[in-house]
């Protein structure tokens, strides 16, 4: 197909937006949603269920729908978004989450932006401009401002050092998608998810973990949300739009998810709004205006 050709089949400006919009709501519960399942199943063990459910229901999607198999690099690239971005990214955050509050788990996944942008320099993807990095730093600013409250109390060093390491394996998994070239964000989750759940799998042996199946409520309910809303919704959407927009601008989603929490918490759990939550939510805001006119979409006809 011609590059014009694909202009007049490109989706118009308002597609991106939504897909970035439906991935920060649907994200904006599965910190918490993490937390509550590894209460009844252990952390990479459920990680390696969700992962091995997802290959299936998104293997099947793909097939249903005729859609087109990568080759060459995009296959390169869904092999390895596979490897960082779920393959070691889930153990670690599954795992880590278990010593941290949900809460700075968010905060440190708030360094994606950041993270993003530094290696689609190192790459030759992106231009690293004082934009991005001044974005990047007063978004990261805000989510710390409004989780403050919620630091207070004993953490695990070991579960700190995992979240992070997740939170910057997260954003290698995608920009190594997007240097792949573009393909289906359903196949590529497909490929990414049969591709981590081995390594999840034996992440899980090497902790000695107890590998029993779930059937409790308690159980199934986390993870099958998490296999539908987050493998099956939230990354399909994400994974889409970072084969459109710079991965740097597309990763402000990790900064948009504690607002959506504290929005949910304050609508329906009638959680009080403190004065440093707003003050935190108005440098998100101004951290997200920064930088993503520091990383314009690209135009199209």
């Amino acid at each position: 197909m011609s590059a014009r050709a694909e202009e007049r089949n490109e989706p118009g400006a308002l597609a991106p937006w939504l897909a970035f919009a439906g991935a920060s709501v649907i994200w904006g519960s599965t910190f918490l949603v993490i937390s509550v399942g590894n209460d009844a199943l252990p952390p990479v063990w459920a990680a390696t269920l969700r992962l091995a459910l997802a290959a299936v229901l998104l293997g099947l999607w793909a097939l249903l729908a005729r859609l087109p198999w990568p080759t060459g690099a995009a296959l390169k690239g869904a092999i390895l978004y596979g490897v960082f971005a779920l393959g070691f990214n889930f153990p670690l955050l599954y795992w880590g989450e278990k010593g941290v509050p949900s809460g700075l788990a968010a905060v440190l996944f708030a360094t994606t932006p950041l993270t993003s942008a530094l290696l689609g320099r190192a790459l030759g993807m992106e231009v690293l401009t004082r934009a991005k990095l001044l974005g990047a730093a007063v978004a990261l600013g805000g989510v710390a401002a409004l989780f403050s409250g919620s630091f207070a109390g004993a953490v695990s060093p070991a579960g700190l050092l995992s979240v992070l390491a997740a939170a910057i394996c997260g954003p290698t998994g995608a920009t190594l998608l997007k240097r792949g070239g573009r393909q289906s964000p359903i196949v590529a989750n497909a490929i990414a998810c049969a591709v981590g759940m081995p390594i999840a799998l034996a992440t899980s042996f090497l902790l000695r973990e107890s590998h029993e199946v779930p059937m409790t409520l308690a159980a199934m309910g986390p993870l099958l949300y998490l296999t539908f809303a987050g493998s099956m919704g939230a990354f399909v959407l994400f994974s889409w739009l970072v084969q459109r927009w710079p991965v740097s601008r597309s990763a402000y989603v990790s900064v948009v998810i504690p607002l959506i929490a504290l929005v949910l918490g304050a609508l329906l759990r009638h959680e009080r709004l403190t004065l440093a939550m707003l003050a935190g939510s108005a440098l998100v805001m101004a951290g997200l205006a920064i930088g993503m006119r520091g990383s314009p979409a690209p135009k199209t006809s």
